[in-house]
Parts: C-alpha cells; structure tokens; sequence
C-alpha cells in the first residue's frame, strides 16, 4: 500500500506541479508565459526577470514531470525544493493562507516532495521498472548543491533588488 500512496502523491503532486510550470514557460493552461512572468518577477525584485522565471518555470515544469514519472529520483524532489522554498520565502511570506496570498500551497508542495525524496518514488515508478535512481552519493551531493545554490541565487537577487535604480 505504501507504493500506491507513493504513486497518488508524485502523479498528483507532480503533474500539478508540471502544470504550473507550463503556464509559467509556455502559457498554457491560462497561464502568462515567459515574457509576462519575466515582468511579473521583476516587479517583486527578481533581476533578470527572464532569468527567474526560466528557472521558477523550468524547476516546477521538469521537477513536477520527473516526481510524477519516478524517473532519476530524487532530482524531481530535489528542483520542486528549491521553488518551493523561493516561492514561500521570497513570494508568499509572512502570509500563512493561500486566499490572503500565503504560503499554505508551496509548503504543501514541498512536503509532498520531501517526503518522497526521502521516501524514493516507491515501486510503481520507472526508477524501480528501469534502476534509474540517482545513487545515494550523488543525491547527497545534489541536495547540498540545490541548497547552496538556492541561498547564493536568492542571496544575489535580494542584493539586487535592494539597490536604488539609477
């Protein structure tokens, strides 16, 4: 049974996920696309705007497909992680709930991606059909590397945004 619960929440989770990604790269599903979401970033700081929305777009769109297809685990979780915890920290904080635009959804969603990175994606995924699992060195390595890169990048960002315009 752990196995299907594992496949309900990546396939759940991850395609959702997907879907936010899309709409951020590619407009669909109502979304803006790259160019509006570019301008969206900017205006909360996020310089270059291109830049964080390929990277906001790219972590939800290729995190949320490798988390529902179980595939290279546990890269999915790990670039969910690091958008996820932008999104909380550098959009949606102090606000707990989503109607009050809180973070109440990216936090969902990043347990949800914990809890299977740390898990593994369970039988029913194509990591267990094809042994494509990333190995435990290489997936300690990834986690400090997102880590650290996420603290660096927002660290940057917030530099940036904090400079008076010229």
């Amino acid at each position: 049974m752990t196995d299907l619960a594992l496949l309900v929440l990546r396939l759940v989770t991850g395609l959702l996920l997907a879907g936010h990604g899309a709409q951020k790269l590619f407009g669909w599903f109502g979304g803006h696309g790259l160019a509006r979401t570019a301008g969206w970033l900017e205006s909360l700081g996020f310089r270059p705007g291109r830049l964080w929305a390929l990277l906001a777009g790219g972590c939800e769109f290729f995190g949320g497909l490798l988390l529902a297809l179980g595939l290279f685990s546990p890269a999915g979780p790990l670039l969910i992680t690091a958008a996820m915890l932008t999104a909380i920290f550098k959009v949606h904080w102090p606000k707990l709930w989503v109607t009050q635009g809180g973070f109440e959804l990216p936090l969902t969603n990043l347990a949800v991606a914990a809890a299977v990175g740390l898990a593994g994606p369970g039988a029913y995924s194509l990591d267990a059909l094809w042994g494509t699992a990333l190995p435990p060195e290489v997936a300690r390595w990834g986690v400090l590397l997102v880590l650290a890169g996420w603290v660096m990048a927002l660290l940057a960002s917030s530099r940036r945004s904090a400079q008076p315009a010229a």
